[in-house]
């Protein structure tokens, strides 16, 4: 009688913790395959992509080409190729880094939608909020690189005597180009980052207004590296910029604080006890 019992209570506990088992978990299985159908709609809009920037490479081509046409108007100048696939190369690699940025919409929603679900209600906001934030300055990062590059293949360019030819590696020279747009493109993103280390608790606005001398000092030094030394105008167009994004970071994260400590000092409402207690 007590074996049977006993094993009664324990099939009706085995059955209560089946039953009052966290809703929305996930066994590896399942993860694996959830990763697999995420990362194959990823690869296939990054293909789209590529084929979306190979079709566009000679229109993207010609606009990197710009600068050295102008500049062929006072000397000599042009794009060379050393091997004879070398333009197809070329190519390829515009196609493969505009495919990355035509299909960033859809990989990161990917990213995002399998990674949010292991996240809280508090994280999931800010992970949002920062995708939103990030995304535009990013795209505006990219196309103010796009917008000073030309400057500085003509300053970079003019240490030569006009007597001179300019011939440029064309993989080398787009290289640049590409490096000049993605530094500038994650500079412009890194306020975001440090505005939400602050909302993650990570980071307080009182460190990172203390370290605002630290700051300016990385803000010129990137700049002098992403631009011609010689040119001090381009270097302040980029530093300019990076310094205002960096105080907007410092005010929101000021405002933020300055909640969290309201809300701390704000006394709750007290809990009702039982008479028992």
């Amino acid at each position: 009688m007590i074996t049977a019992t006993a094993a009664r209570g324990t099939t009706a506990r085995g059955t209560a913790t089946r039953a009052t088992a966290p809703r929305g978990t996930m066994p590896l299985a399942g993860h694996m395959r959830e990763a697999r159908r995420r990362a194959i709609r990823a690869a296939v809009s990054l293909l789209v992509g590529i084929a979306i920037g190979f079709a566009l490479s000679d229109q993207i081509l010609d606009i990197l080409r710009a600068p050295v046409e102008e500049l062929a108007l006072s000397r000599e100048a042009s794009l060379n190729f050393e091997t004879v696939t070398g333009a197809f190369d070329l190519e390829l690699r515009i196609a493969l880094f505009a495919g990355v940025i035509v299909s960033s919409p859809v990989w990161l929603r990917e990213l995002f939608a399998y990674l949010t679900p292991g996240l809280t209600r508090r994280e999931k906001k800010y992970v949002y909020g920062f995708s939103a934030a990030a995304a535009p300055l990013f795209v505006a990062g990219c196309m103010f690189g796009f917008t000073i590059f030309p400057r500085m293949v003509s300053v970079l360019a003019g240490f030569s005597s006009d007597e001179d030819s300019t011939i440029l590696n064309a993989s080398y020279y787009v290289d640049f180009v590409m490096k000049i747009v993605l530094a500038t493109g994650i500079a412009f993103v890194l306020p975001a980052v440090l505005v939400m280390l602050n909302c993650l608790g990570i980071l307080s606005a009182h460190r990172l207004r203390s370290s605002w001398r630290l700051s300016v000092v990385t803000i010129a030094l990137f700049s002098a590296l992403v631009t011609p030394a010689a040119d001090v105008l381009s270097m302040f167009l980029v530093a300019l910029p990076m310094a205002t994004l960096f105080g907007a970071a410092i005010v929101i994260t000021e405002v933020h604080d300055r909640r969290a400590a309201r809300r701390a000092l704000t006394p709750s409402k007290p809990e009702l006890t039982s008479c028992s207690d």
